[in-house]
């Protein structure tokens, strides 16, 4: 994993962030092998981005062997080891906890953590979404609304309760199991962090904590492109929200940090790393 660097004065190209965020997602498997990709103007419109700077992204990618041109308006993803999956079953479960901010890249590590080992995956928003929109409406919220003082207080606390119980469901049946969310206030509270790992050491589970850091130009092309309506107050008003959030914010105890800044190195390749690093003490 890569040491976040200070990238202030720097900003990555614009279209080395949408070859990153493409390439996350062959390797999280959300674009398959054989899928064929928009066309370069629909592309532009979908990440809002100029035509040349998909064309200049897509260079980057046929290059790397991930995009193949068939045609001049037709490119494929080229992938075709994806099919192959393997499972990784380690004697003492790993429960991995990965945090980071909106569009930092941590669902997709997620995916792609899930896909290397397969172990089970539990995304906040995958399972509490509907039930958490329909609870806001109820109470007089709009669905998509993550901060007022009623999600916060009343709403939250629940996600990540159900979220810690499907996690443990799966430790007490002795799978490893790869948990993703922000996870911001829990990282930043060392109570939290000591009642967890003592939680899982008694139900003879090792406790991995992974920060995806991000810097604030690759987070916004992602958030852009998602086009989810939870990120609607953060796009309208993206500065005000970058003051709100701390990007040198790291978990208060051990942790692994992923760096997902364009400039750094693929996520896939960050993720074999990890998982060797997890099952370094195994003896498989």
């Amino acid at each position: 994993m890569s040491s976040p660097r200070n990238r202030a004065d720097r900003p990555e190209s614009l279209h080395q962030q949408v070859a990153r965020n493409i390439r996350n997602e062959v390797e999280a498997g959300r674009l398959v092998h054989g899928t064929a990709l928009p066309s370069t103007r629909k592309l532009a419109e979908e990440w809002g981005v100029s035509v040349f700077t998909i064309t200049e992204a897509m260079k980057v990618l046929a290059d790397e062997g991930l995009v193949i041109n068939e045609s001049r308006s037709k490119r494929v993803v080229h992938a075709p080891d994806q099919t192959r999956r393997s499972e990784v079953r380690p004697q003492r479960p790993r429960v991995v906890l990965i945090g980071g901010y909106a569009g930092s890249g941590k669902t997709e590590l997620g995916r792609i953590l899930a896909r290397e080992t397969g172990w089970p995956m539990l995304d906040k928003d995958t399972l509490t979404r509907p039930v958490v929109e329909a609870a806001l409406e109820t109470l007089g919220q709009s669905p998509h609304d993550r901060e007022s003082d009623t999600y916060l207080n009343a709403i939250r606390p629940r996600e990540y309760e159900a979220l810690q119980d499907a996690a443990n469901e799966n430790v007490q049946c002795g799978n490893s199991v790869i948990v993703t969310a922000p996870f911001i206030r829990e990282f930043g509270d060392p109570a939290w962090m000591a009642r967890t790992r003592a939680f899982y050491e008694a139900a003879k589970a090792d406790t991995v904590v992974v920060w995806v850091y991000c810097d604030a130009d690759t987070m916004l092309t992602y958030v852009r492109r998602r086009g989810a309506a939870r990120d609607t107050f953060k796009l309208a008003n993206w500065a005000g929200y970058l003051d709100a959030v701390n990007l040198d914010f790291r978990p208060t105890e051990a942790h692994i940090v992923v760096d997902n800044c364009a400039s750094s190195r693929p996520l896939q390749e960050q993720a074999k790393e990890l998982v060797k690093g997890i099952l370094a003490d195994e003896a498989l």
